[in-house]
This record gives C-alpha cells, structure tokens and sequence, in this order.
C-alpha cells in the first residue's frame, strides 16, 4: 500500500550542441551523460550542468553532413574505458573520450538496425539490415552469425504423448469443425516500424528478439540462450506490438498487445507461452507504445506511450507512465504527460543502473530531466478517536481508500475509491488535528483536488464504495465529498510542458494553504512556495491555486516533513543537512518566511550522514527531534546512527514504531525515554526487551496505526496485510482506559487479546479497591465477572509478566498477612451483594470458592438456602443452576465430601444427585449414618472425611464405653496434643492418654519430653527411666524422691547417674552427685581432678578435711596437666609453622605457573568437567605432583562418592588441586583450638603459683604467649587482603590479549569455590580475654 514519492528533479536545459538529440547512455562511475546526434557524441554532467566532451563523428567520415545519420546504440564499456558506437551505415566505432581518439572495429555492409551489449559486457548483438544477427565478444571477435527468423521451434520445443491434440478436445458451441480451423496470423500493427528488438535477461544467460515474420507479418519473441542456441519461440498473439522488455529478475518478459477495445501489456515466459497481462487507460488505437523499461530491481514498469493522430489539429502527448505490481494487481502510480512537439518531446528514456528508481529522460530540444522517486505510504497523521486511519493508494486516475479503523480491506479492494478525470501523482491529508481525514490528490495536469469528510448535500459521483458496500448492505461509514478542485497557476508557463512533475513534496499545512518544492533548472538551488486558495467568484467555477510567497533554499530538498502538533516543518537537502522552515500559522504575528538549520538538542546542526528517503518528527524526552530512514535500511534520530536494520518505521503519538531485518517490530514508547535509552534498546539485539519487542512475518512493513487504539497494520511483500496488536501499544492503551476508569473498554480488550485479568487491579490497586462498584456496573456481565475471578492469583503482574516501561516511585503499601485473591473476593462480593445479590448469585458463589482457602461450606450453605426459598424473585438464580455452575469449579467429589462434612444429609443428596456416583453406593451409606447417635454419626463421618482431629472431639462425646475406639485412633494418627485438649486433667482418660503419649515420645528417642508427660501424669517409674535415659539428673533424683526411695537406692542411683554424666563430660555434675548423693567425696575429688576442675576438688578437700589428698592426687594431676598442655602447645606451634611455610610455597608455584602459561591455563576445580579432557594443560599447583580429578566426573554417581570427593577436595597431600584451601583450613583451625584453651590456660596457672610450681607455671605460660604472638603475627601474612578479594579482577592492561584476561578470569574463578569462599576470612584472636597470671611475671 506504497505509493511513489518524487524526491527530487534534475535538469539540464539547453544544452549547447549541433544536430539533433536522437539516443543516450549513462556513465556510471564518472555519473555523466552520453547523449548520440546526427553530429556525433556529447558527454555532460548533468549535476554542474556542464559539457565535458565532444566528439564530432561527421568530421571522420561515420555520419553525413547533412544530418541524415543515425546512431542506432551508444554502450560505456567499463574495462576499456571507451564508449562503443553504433551507426545505421553500419559503422561501429570504439571512442576514447579521454583522449577523444576514434577506431573503427567492423563494418556492416548491409547497416546495423540494433546494437545491444550483455549486462556482463561480455558480449555484443548486432542486427542487421539482412535480417541476421551477429555475435561477438568484447573484443569484437565475431562468434556466430545466424538468421533472424528460424523455423524451428527452438531447444525447449513442447512434447505432446497425444493427450491433449486439439481433435480429441470438447469444443463446446463452436462445434468439431473447430478442431480443424487454420490459424490465422493477424498482421503487425499499423505503426510497427518493423524494426527487431532485443532484450538481455538480467544475469545475461539469455536474451529475446521480437521480428516481424516475413511470412506472416505478425511479431514474434525468439528466446536464445548465451551460446546463440534458439530456445522457444512466442506462441501466436494477435496485435503483438515491438516494445519489449525482460525483466532483470528473469521471471517475465514484458510486452504489448492490441485488443480489439483495449491495449494491454502481456507477459511472456521463457518458453513463449503467455503468464499474465494488465489493460493500459487508454482504447484501441488511441496510442503505441513506444518503449518498455524495467528498473533495476525489478519493481517499476516504465511505460513510454504517444498519442497516435486520429484528428487534425488535436494536441498529441507523450505518455511516460510507471506501474507497480501488488498482490497480483497493476497499479498505475505516476503519469509524466509531455509534448509531442517541440522541444519536450521525447527521444528516449532510461533507468540507472545503480540507483532503482531513478529515471533519465532526454527531450527532443536538448533538455534532459532526471528522477529520483522512493516509496512513501500516505496515511492520515491524526492521534485522536476521529481520525479513521485512512491509507490512499494511487491506481491511475482513481485513489484507493482504505479506512482502517473500521475494517481491515486487502489490497486491491478498498474501502472506497476516489475517481479523478486524469491520473494522480501524489496523495496528501490533512496536517490538521482535527481535520486529519480531509485528503487533496494531485493529478498529471497539475489540478489539485481537496475531498473534505463531513455531510454532504448531495451524494458525491466521483466516490464509490469498495468492498465495504453495495448489494442492499447499509455502510455505516462517512465518506468524503469533492469541496473542490484547484488550478495551480504558474508563473511561467513554459515550466509545465518541458517538466511535467514541476512541485513535488507537497503539503497540506493549512486549511487553504500548501507548501510546494521545486528546483531550479540552472543551478543546485529549490525554492519553496506557498499555494493559496484564490476566492473565486461562484461555487461552479475552478479554484486557482496562486503561488503567494516563495522561499529560496540553498541546496536541493529531498524531503519535507510536517509535525501536525508542534506545525513545525522540517526540510532535508541532498547533502543531508537538516533545515527548519519557519512559516506563520497565522501572517498578522508573523508575516516574514525564513529557513535556519534544525539543532539537536546540544545546539549543533543536524545532517545526516547519508540522504534519508523518509523522514518524521517526533517528541523525544521533551525535545523534538527528526527521525531518518536510508534506501539501505540506517536508521538516524537527529544525526545519529542508532541501527542499521530497519526496513519501516512510523511514529503514533508517543509511541515509535519500527520493523527489522530480523523479521522483528520494536516499539518504544518517546514520551519518558531519551535519546541515550533509545539507542541502547535499538543497538542491543541480543537481549530480550520483553513487551517492546514481537515477531513478524518475513519482510513485513509498517502501513499504519489506528489511533486510540491497539491495531498496527502490516503489508507482507507480496501485498497481503496482517492485522496484529503489539503488546507495548495493547498494554499502553489499557493502562489509559484503567487511569480513566473505563474498566468495560479495558476488559474487552484483555479478553480479546488474551491479557492477563490481574492487570486490571494490580495496575492500581488501590484505585480498584475504591471503584469496584463502577468495576461491577461498567463490566454488568455475570459471565465476564466470574471469568475474572478464575484469572485471579496472588501473582504481581505488573512484576512480572508486564513491567511498566518506567518503573513508578509510589509503592503501595501492602499488608504481607493479607491476600490479594481474597481481597479482591471479598471487595466484589461485597459490592455484588449491595447492587443485586439474586442478580449476581453465580458471581458471588465464585468469589467464595476462589478464595485462597475456599469457602465450600459457606458455598454450599447458600445453594441450600435457595433450594429453601419459595418466592421467586426477577434475575433469581435457581438452586440447581447454582448448583450445576458449582460444579464446574470444584471436582464433585470433593463437593460431595465437603457437603457431607456438614451434616446435613439434604445438602448431601442434592450434591449426590448431580455426580456420577451410583445410588447404590452412597444411600445405603447415608441411611446407616442417619440410624446413628448424633456424635458417633459425625465421628464417623469426620473419620470417612479423613478429619481426626474432629472425628475424636465428637468420639469424646459418646461415653467411656467408646473412649478404646479412641485411643486407637488417637494412637493411630498420632493425635495427643489434640486429645489431651479433649478430657480433665485429673480424669482416668487423660492419664491414659498421658502415659500412650510418653511411650510414644520414648521411641522417638525424646526422653526428656517423655519423662516430663510422664511425670505430669503422676507415672513416677515411667518417668525416673526417662530421665534417666535422658542425662536428666535433678529431674531424676527428684523422682526417686516421690517414689520414697531408700539411701541404697539413691546411693546406686546416684552412680548411675554419675557415670551417665561423665560420658558427657559433665564431671562437676557427676561429682555433685556423687558427694551429695552416695557421700563419696573421694571419687567427687578424682572426678573433679580429671575434668581439670582443681578449685571445685580444693574445695571438697578442705570442706572434709583431707589435707592428704592435695600430696596424693591433686598436685600429681597439676603436674601432668601442665605437661600436657605445654606438650600440647609444642605440637600446635610446629605444625602452624609447617602448613604456613607449605601454603607460602603453593602460593608462589601458582603465581610462576599463572605467568608462564597464562595464556594456555585451564581451570581446575568443580568447574573443569566443563572443557575438554584431552587437554595436558597443568595449573601451578599441579606442577608439585600429578592429581586426577576425576572426583568431580563422577560425583553425581551416589551420594557415597559425592562425600568421598567432599573429604578429598581439601586433601593435604602435597599437589593436589584445592591444597593452599586445605591448608588455610587447618591453620584456621589450629589458630581457633589455641583461642579456646586462653580459660583453661588461666585456671592451671592459678594452682600452679598456689602450690609454689612457679617454674612450672611460667614455662606454661611463655609457652602459650609464644604460640598466641607468633599466630598474631603470621595472620597477615597467610590471609593476605589479595586472596581475601579472591584475586577476582581480570588481569587487564595494554598488554592484555583476549585469551591471557580469560585464562586469568577462569583460573581466579575456579581457585576458590564459593562454598569454600568463608576460608578467606581470618581468625579473630580476641587480645581481651584474660589469662596471664601477673604473678608469674
């Protein structure tokens, strides 16, 4: 739905040259024109408007003086820099023009009637005047010579096996005569110049000549292939004219046929078989065509036509009309009208090479115009509700409507269609706000037709209905009407006839004004006019449009765009400097015209880096910037390149809208975004930008946006339209609707498009909360409500599935207790139940049952009330519709279970009723409960339902006699807690229970709770074993007390109990015991000596008098200690000393290993099962000794492997991978065993100066603040602050390469795991807790 858009026109006017212009060429690489005359050869360059060369042919001889000759081809040879020329004498001739030297390479006695070259340049055809082709090479070596018309079919000749012979055929009406008529050959046309025509295919495999046969006189295309073998021949086809043309692609070979009422343009395969036509405007013998060209890429169709003379005195034309081809329909876009006298009639015309829509045309009076159109999609600019999303497209004198807002119309259909007396060459609408859907179409005679919509008088001839209308169907859609066509008046008239296309880019700024670009003929300058509306005098008359002001520009313009907002207007010249036109909206503020380059924000001048083919602009964080595409798919805001690989944009409101070459549309929203988050969203293609990004088809482009809504039309590349909503457009469109309050809108939407209901509260939830009664009314739909409800979970959508694209700074405040679902739940059911309860019954059932614990009960209350109520009342639900619903949200069987857990056998039966279940098995079930005692009845049915804890409240109930059933239960499911809730404390039962309770605490192996259940219960021996088992040795003794045992039995149990206590290292308690209970304070004192207790056993001594226990015992069991721990701080100090002088020494066969074969490391560790095992790379620490690490291969192997490699991973053994974590491991340790004896270091020291080992004690004690201040100070040294960091900056610098920073990165990553990662951190020596004895100094 594109339409062409002229960029710019070049011109070069009187050319100063003798004779007459008659073909031309075009060099590429040095962007010239070669123009053929009667003369000779002129060269000119057509961008300074200058000739450059001049050949004279006449003067050597190849042309006659008296401007009789002809050049019949002019080609640029690229490799021999020289042009190559062909003359109808026969004549071809190669010229230098650097040197402007001439040669004759061959002559042809009998003439050359066309000279054609290969598109490789490989080869050469010539046509000659004996009706013979010729074929050479490059060099101009002749390769064949074979006759222009052969009898044979060619290579590619048809089989037939019989099947299909005309004789065996139905022939309908015409009867079987018509299986033997001869075919007849209708003559060539009456304007056939009987000339042949060649035609190469793009890749120059191929090539087809159309003659004119001799023995017929009709025309047909001969295909042949490089090697000059004849492949097919046309099949017949009456009024076939000369024009040919093949298309680069190679698919079609583009001709003409006359009709006997139309002129049609037909395609040939490259078998001759006909595929395909479309009817050119015009009637059988009204014009020829003179010529047929295909542009580069094989989308534009030029089309030369002239008037043939049917009356005398009538004005003849000249037709240059270029067609496109869509979704299988031809569609006329533009139509150049130029003079068949004169100086503007045409010679020839050709597309170039390189640039695709670029057109050269060369007039009879040495005037030569150049082209340069690209493709434009003219839509509507509004961004309100009222504009229609109208897309014109032009189809000769008719314009295509299509009004997206209503109705999705594939192309070629429309909605309605414009129907203008000549063909149209440019669409514009409306840059008004309001008035977006008003359109004016300019035609090729430069009339300017404005259609405005609104009511109109009459019904409008020149508007007809598409696809939307007709056959009795009423069209709820306004369509416009003609206000009026306009005139433009020019100040020269000449400019019209020698340039048909004088304005282009033309604008409708204001309600009678446009804006116009034409360039100037004679030097790199465009002027801008002003076209207002002159008043005329009545309303039958023509307007005239009159030029009011005109604003010269420096530089050509290439595009002009309008913001319908700010009125700004944005022009862009070749060069791709950016200017502003500042023009008055209203003349009294500001009458002067004026044009100042566009600044970006920073205050520089805007210019692109290459020319854009469209440009837009649009709002960026509050700056208005403009927005550039390139014919190579560059992307540019202001003059920055943010992306390289867009295909289409377009912008809508606040929202920019661009599809990708990676089959992709991006949406970014430009109200809240900068120039700096824009170009990160574009550049970055490999992360995920959630609703911002949607895949599309494969070569999708952006036609329009429907505004105020969620519609974004594509057109795939053979023409056909997609209709999809992006979510980014979706998401923002719903979050006005829920800021405005229009929940209905909003709803729809989310439905229809499968967004998640949640957003509808969690957008706002506290604006939800406070109109869920306006949620309720707008909504009304007790189906769209309970659909609600079943989308609702506790889930934050607005986190997670849809962030909004800037996070927003007020937070609510949310109660962590309370649920979401539930608060929705109860809000609506509130607000249902205040409007109408009968209404929304359904609603209000599901508000119950989506609860987070749902309220089946209460459920299944309220249907059993309605089963109750009598009256009926208007929008009442019935019990058993209630109840049908029902079961659709909750499996029926837990229905039935929930209804059975009320007791009530009614609910139960009208539950049952509606389930699958067979009478048979739930009657006689429920008549045998009904039969029961009302607590054995629900006991049995809370057992049925699996709810214990009820079951055995009600078993409570029904007497002693029942309390073994329960007890079993209570056993059975471990029930005690609830059970002991259920009976007095100082009830037979409860002490059962108690004692059952106890029991069951012992095998668990919980003695302590167990005795105390025991005890509480009044079972003394129960529980004297309990806490006996336990260590619990006051409980216990306080048990024998109650149970009145005797001395002997306290004495033994005391024992016991002391035995128990010193296998828990407990020995001040065990000689507690002992001494108090058994009276053996002699053991106690042993007791206390061996737990190093020396104060405690002094103090038992002196309290019994035994002075000679402190010779006998005590001061043999300070002597040994003080041994031991000296010996004890000798082993620690040497073996701290050995593991840091091992650690340092890893270290450093790390750091060697790190330098010399950095960039050849492969990381150990937990993370090496991840390369390849072939590699022989060894890290530092492997250099020392080999280790296998094949434990981490087969750690997932059992859970006895996995531990076997936790116990080998921080192995010690010199060599191993993790050995410096091993051994900071082990210094950690001894550093923390050494910290912990400061207490007991203190308390030996204190009896060694009490009885006079003074020797003794200051030995100990140097020996213990030696090994504390040689830790303090190996503490830096062996947790240095580079292996706390973990070494985790990559090694970088100028002399970093790829490899060296990864290998470094991986080895550093892998040294240390993170599990290990608390290692790093060093022990803490705490310096204030005491334990030197000053009086050992």
């Amino acid at each position: 739905m594109r339409n062409l858009k002229l960029l710019r026109t070049l011109e070069f006017r009187d050319i100063q040259a003798p004779g007459k212009p008659q073909c031309f060429s075009l060099r590429t690489e040095q962007r010239t024109v070669l123009i053929g005359s009667d003369h000779g050869l002129i060269e000119i360059d057509p961008v300074t408007r200058e000739v450059k060369n001049e050949i004279s042919l006449v003067a050597e001889g190849f042309l006659p003086e008296d401007g009789s000759g002809c050049i019949v081809g002019i080609q640029d040879l690229l490799d021999q820099e020289s042009v190559c020329v062909a003359t109808a004498s026969g004549d071809v001739i190669l010229c230098n023009l650097s040197t402007c030297q001439l040669e004759c390479v061959g002559s042809v006695a009998s003439g050359i009637s066309i000279m054609s070259w290969s598109p490789d340049q490989e080869l050469v055809l010539l046509a000659t005047g004996q009706q013979t082709l010729i074929m050479m090479t490059k060099d101009f070596e002749p390769i064949m010579e074979q006759k222009i018309h052969q009898d044979d079919f060619g290579e590619s000749k048809f089989i037939t096996v019989g099947w299909g012979r005309k004789e065996t055929q139905f022939h309908g009406s015409e009867g079987r005569q018509a299986a033997f008529q001869v075919q007849m050959y209708e003559l060539a046309l009456p304007w056939d110049d009987h000339r042949p025509q060649v035609t190469w295919r793009g890749d120059g495999q191929f090539f087809a000549v159309s003659v004119v046969c001799p023995e017929t006189g009709a025309r047909k295309v001969r295909v042949w292939n490089r090697e000059f073998a004849l492949q097919s021949t046309s099949e017949p086809v009456a009024g076939l004219g000369p024009a040919l043309a093949w298309k680069p692609s190679g698919s079609l070979i583009a001709s003409t046929q006359e009709k006997p009422s139309q002129q049609d343009i037909v395609f040939f395969e490259k078998n001759g078989l006909l595929h395909g036509h479309f009817t050119l405007p015009f009637l059988k013998d009204e014009v020829k065509v003179n010529g047929l060209f295909w542009n580069a890429d094989s989308t534009v169709l030029a089309v030369w036509l002239e008037d043939l003379q049917r009356e005398e005195n009538c004005t003849l034309k000249t037709y240059v009309q270029l067609w496109t081809v869509g979704n299988y329909h031809w569609y006329l876009k533009q139509s150049l009208p130029f003079s068949t006298c004169g100086k503007s009639k045409l010679v020839s015309l050709m597309w170039d090479l390189v640039t695709p829509y670029r057109l050269h045309v060369l007039c009879q009076g040495w005037h030569y115009l150049c082209y340069d159109w690209h493709w434009t999609t003219d839509r509507s600019s509004g961004d309100n509700s009222s504009d229609m999303a109208n897309v014109a497209v032009i189809d000769g004198s008719r314009v295509l409507v299509t009004v997206f807002r209503q109705s999705v119309v594939p192309p070629p259909m429309c909605t309605y269609r414009l129907l203008l007396p000549h063909p149209v060459n440019q669409v514009m609408f409306s840059a008004h706000p309001q008035k977006s859907n008003d359109l004016a179409v300019l035609d090729a005679s430069n009339q300017i037709s404005v259609y405005k919509c609104g009511d109109s008088p009459s019904v409008d001839p020149t508007v007809k209905l598409g696809a939307v209308g007709g056959n009795g169907f009423k069209v709820s859609l306004g369509t416009p009407h003609l206000e009026k066509r306009y005139k433009i008046q020019f100040e020269n008239g000449e400019d019209q006839e020698v340039n048909p296309l004088k304005l282009s880019l033309l604008t409708w700024i204001q309600e009678d004004v446009f804006l116009a670009v034409s360039h100037s003929h004679s030097s790199p300058q465009s002027v801008i006019h002003h076209l207002t509306v002159m008043p005329s005098v009545t309303d039958d008359e023509p307007g005239q449009l009159s030029i009011s002001s005109s604003v010269a520009v420096d530089g050509v313009i290439i595009s002009l765009c309008c913001s319908s907002k700010t009125k700004s207007v944005a022009l862009q010249l070749a060069g791709g400097q950016m200017l502003k036109y500042l023009w008055a909206a209203h003349p009294a503020e500001s009458p002067s015209l004026a044009v100042e380059p566009w600044k970006n924000p920073s205050g520089f001048p805007v210019r692109f880096p290459y020319p854009c083919t469209q440009t837009e602009l649009a709002m960026i964080g509050g700056e208005e910037c403009v927005l550039g595409l390139t014919d190579r798919c560059r992307f540019f805001i202001s003059d920055t390149e943010v992306a390289s690989n867009i295909t289409s944009f377009a912008v809508y409101g606040e929202f920019l809208l661009l599809t990708t070459h990676s089959h992709t549309c991006l949406c970014f929203c430009l109200r809240d975004a900068s120039f700096n988050t824009l170009h990160a969203g574009l550049s970055n293609n490999h992360v995920s930008k959630g609703e911002s990004l949607r895949k599309v088809e494969r070569g999708s482009r952006i036609v329009t946006v429907v505004p105020q809504d969620t519609k974004l039309i594509l057109q795939m590349p053979r023409g056909n339209l997609e209709v999809v909503h992006h979510r980014a457009l979706v998401l923002a469109q719903i979050r006005k609707w829920l800021d405005k309050l229009m929940f209905k809108e909003a709803f729809e939407c989310m439905r229809k498009l499968r967004i998640n209901l949640n957003l509808i509260h969690d957008h706002n939830p506290k604006v939800f909360l406070e109109n869920v009664e306006t949620f309720i009314r707008q909504i009304d739909s007790v189906n769209h409500i309970n659909l609600f409800f079943t989308e609702l979970k506790e889930e934050d959508v607005t986190k997670t599935m849809y962030p909004p694209p800037v996070t927003s700074t007020a937070q609510l405040s949310k109660d962590p207790d309370e649920k979401k679902v539930d608060l929705i739940c109860d809000a609506l059911r509130a607000a249902m139940e205040s409007i109408n309860p009968h209404k929304y019954c359904l609603s209000i059932l599901t508000s119950h049952v989506k609860k987070t614990t749902p309220e089946l009960e209460i459920v299944l209350q309220k249907v059993h009330e309605l089963q109750g109520s009598a009256s009926p009342v208007p929008d009442a639900v019935s019990a058993e519709e209630a109840l049908k619903y029902l079961l659709l949200l909750v499996d029926v069987n837990e229905l039935y279970d929930h209804s059975l857990g009320t007791y009530d056998f009614d609910l139960v039966l009208m539950v049952a009723e509606k389930s699958q279940k067979d009478p048979k098995e739930y009657l006689p079930f429920l008549n045998t409960l009904k039969k029961m005692e009302t607590n054995y009845q629900r006991f049995t049915i809370d057992k049925y339902l699996k709810r214990y804890e009820k079951a055995i409240g009600h078993l409570s109930k029904c007497g002693p006699e029942y309390f073994p059933e329960c007890l079993n239960l209570i056993k059975d499911k471990n029930l005690y807690k609830e059970a002991l809730k259920l009976f007095p404390s100082d009830s037979q039962q409860y002490k059962e229970i108690s004692i059952a309770y106890g029991e069951h605490l012992t095998q668990e192996h919980l003695y302590e709770p167990a005795g105390l259940v025991f005890a509480r219960c009044g079972a003394h021996e129960k529980a004297l074993s309990a806490f006996l088992a336990s260590g619990s040795w006051q409980q216990a003794l306080c048990m024998a007390a109650q149970l009145n045992w005797t001395k002997d039995q306290l004495a033994g149990l005391s024992r016991t109990l002391a035995g128990k206590l010193v296998e828990q290292r407990k020995h001040g308690d065990a000689a507690t015991v002992l001494e108090q209970y058994a009276q053996d304070y002699e053991e106690a004192v042993l007791l206390l000596l061996e737990g190093a207790a020396w104060e405690e056993a002094l103090r038992l001594v002196y309290k019994y008098n035994r002075p000679d226990i402190i010779e006998t015992n005590v001061k043999p069991s300070i002597l040994e200690a003080q041994k031991n721990y000296v010996a004890l701080l000798e082993s620690q100090t040497a073996t701290f000393c050995r593991h840091k002088q091992r650690l340092l020494v890893v270290r450093e066969l790390k750091e060697q290993a790190q330098q010399v074969n950095l960039d050849d490391e492969v990381p150990q560790g937990q993370e090496s099962d991840l390369f390849s095992e072939t590699s022989s790379v060894l890290s530092g620490s492997d250099m020392s000794g080999r280790y296998s690490h094949s434990n981490s291969r087969i750690s997932a192997r059992s859970s006895k492997n996995r531990r076997k490699a936790e116990r080998k991973k921080h192995s010690l053994k010199e060599g191993s991978p993790l050995e410096d974590l091993a051994l900071l491991e082990a210094l950690n340790e001894i550093v923390q065993s050494t910290e912990k004896l400061k207490d007991e270091v203190y308390q030996i020291l204190k009896v060694l100066f009490l009885f006079e080992f003074d020797e003794q004690g200051r030995e100990l004690q140097k020996a213990f603040e030696d090994t504390l201040q040689l830790m303090e100070r190996s503490l830096p040294e062996i947790w240095t602050l580079t292996h706390q960091q973990n070494s985790a900056t990559t090694v970088l610098g100028p002399n970093a390469t790829a490899n060296s920073i990864m290998a470094a990165y991986q080895q550093q990553k892998t040294a240390v795991p993170v599990l290990d990662a608390e290692l790093l951190i060093p022990p803490k020596i705490n310096k204030r807790t005491p334990w030197k004895l000053s009086l050992l100094e």
